[in-house]
């Protein structure tokens, strides 16, 4: 497949450590995948990653104006907790972007990695008023473990941090009322596990919802069983890094620029 990274983009590799270069091909791993499974906005939303031994000081993210499938380990931008660039870099950052990261990874040591999508099925359940129902095996995974944000919040910026962590609280997801979805994980492999769960679950949701059927129940005894799954919090790490490497084949047999 022809090489889809149009940008010419200097490696920084010898210039970081070989943890962080790592971080960086799990991250622009990452955008590429959202790409391919259709959860990307044009250049809206992003995922970012603390570096390597930071101690939540810095964090990677996006170029801000470049499409998730262009993303490659050294065009990801190094910011510190106010989104300003620590590493030279020839591209700008969304400031106001972060300002969701920043309250996750500030108020969750165990949020490494923090994912936020404006999937169409994630929109249609953060507007429907009932929230994520435990109607399928993916939902039931997040049964007591997602939070609920309103929207209004966005429009007090940085002031607006506080709620938005408050509301996530421990969970490793958050439905953002009438806005989109967010995941976060101790690691991208997990993170991303969580967040495909999550949209599957929603995507189910409204095409059960669409015909006008009523739903079969799952029971709260059930569905409860499902959600100390992922609650123990090894269950979502285990699968995720299971899946990673071979989503990390699947990148490298069809365009492995993001590894650049």
């Amino acid at each position: 497949m022809t090489n889809i990274s149009a940008i010419t983009i200097p490696s920084v590799r010898s210039r970081v450590s070989p943890e962080e270069w790592q971080a960086r091909v799990d991250l622009a791993a990452c955008y590429r995948l959202i790409a391919r499974y259709g959860w990307a906005d044009l250049t809206a939303t992003h995922t970012s990653v603390e570096v390597p031994g930071s101690d939540r000081q810095h964090f990677l993210i996006n170029p801000h104006g470049m499409l998730f499938e262009q993303v490659t380990a050294s065009s990801l931008v190094k910011i510190d907790c106010d989104g300003n660039p620590v590493m030279e870099s020839p591209y700008r950052v969304n400031p106001a972007g972060f300002v969701i990261h920043s309250a996750i990874h500030m108020a969750r040591a165990d949020a490494i990695c923090v994912m936020h999508t404006h999937s169409v099925a994630g929109i249609a359940v953060s507007m429907q008023a009932q929230g994520l129902l435990p109607a399928s095996q993916h939902a039931c995974f997040f049964h007591g473990n997602i939070g609920y944000h309103d929207i209004e919040h966005m429009e007090h910026g940085v002031e607006g941090r506080a709620a938005l962590a408050r509301d996530l609280g421990p969970h490793p997801a958050l439905i953002m009322r009438n806005h989109g979805l967010l995941a976060c994980g101790r690691t991208v492999a997990e993170t991303f596990w969580l967040m495909h769960t999550l949209e599957k679950a929603c995507a189910a949701q409204v095409a059960a919802l669409a015909g006008g059927a009523a739903l079969h129940p799952v029971s709260e005894q059930t569905a409860s069983w499902f959600g100390d799954l992922v609650g123990n919090k090894d269950f979502s790490l285990k699968l995720g890094n299971t899946a990673w490497p071979s989503l990390l084949r699947l990148l490298d047999d069809t365009d492995p620029s993001y590894r650049d």
